[in-house]
C-alpha cells in the first residue's frame, strides 16, 4: 500500500509540474522540408516553461522510425539553400542557436551551444510523441528560431561532424 501510495505522490508530483507553467505556452507546426522547399505538415510540437526548463511535447507523424537529431537553428526560415554549390533542404534556418558563440556541441546538458535538444524518438509507426525537456532553454528563446528534426541520431559532440545527425527532414518557426 504505501509503495502504490508513494507511486501516486511521484505522478502527481511530475503533473503538477507540467500543470504549473500553463502561462508560457506555444504551438510550432512542423513540415517537411526539400530542395523545393517546404512541403506536407508533420504535426506540432507544443512548447512550455516549467520550472524545470523547457518542456517540448511532439505530435508527429509520417517519420522515419527510430531516434532523430532535434535542435533550435538560429534562422526563422524552413526554406532551402546553397551550400557549396549543391542545395540543402531547410538550409535556410542556419546553424545551431548558439548565442553564446561557443562553437561547441555537448548536448542538451553540457556547456555548448543551446540548440541541442535531447534526441526525438520516433516510434515504429513513425510516430514522435515523448515529450523532452531542454533545462537551458525557455520559449522566448524559441521566438525568431527554427525548430529542426534530423534524420538519424545525434551523439552531442563535434565529431562526426554536427554529431552524426543526418540531413534535416522536417523543420517549423516561430516569430511573432
Amino acid at each position: 500500500m504505501l509503495r502504490i501510495s508513494q507511486m501516486a505522490l511521484g505522478i502527481g508530483g511530475v503533473l503538477l509540474m507540467l500543470g504549473s507553467a500553463q502561462a508560457a505556452q506555444h504551438a510550432i507546426e512542423l513540415h517537411q522540408v526539400n530542395a523545393q522547399g517546404t512541403g506536407d505538415s508533420v504535426g506540432s510540437v507544443m512548447l512550455e516553461d516549467t520550472e524545470y526548463g523547457l518542456l517540448l511535447t511532439p505530435d508527429l507523424a509520417g517519420l522515419d522510425p527510430g531516434m532523430h537529431g532535434f535542435h533550435v537553428h538560429m534562422n526563422p526560415s524552413c526554406q532551402p539553400s546553397k551550400q557549396g554549390g549543391e542545395t540543402v533542404p531547410g538550409g535556410a534556418a542556419g546553424g545551431h542557436y548558439d548565442p553564446e558563440n561557443t562553437g561547441t556541441h555537448q548536448g542538451p546538458y553540457g556547456d555548448g551551444h543551446l540548440g541541442d535538444l535531447p534526441v526525438l524518438m520516433v516510434d515504429k509507426d513513425g510516430n514522435a510523441t515523448t515529450p523532452v525537456l531542454a533545462p537551458r532553454l525557455e520559449v522566448s528563446d524559441l521566438e525568431g528560431r527554427a525548430l529542426m528534426v534530423h534524420a538519424g541520431g545525434d551523439n552531442y559532440s563535434d565529431e562526426p561532424k554536427l554529431g552524426g545527425g543526418g540531413k534535416r527532414v522536417a523543420c517549423g518557426t516561430w516569430s511573432q
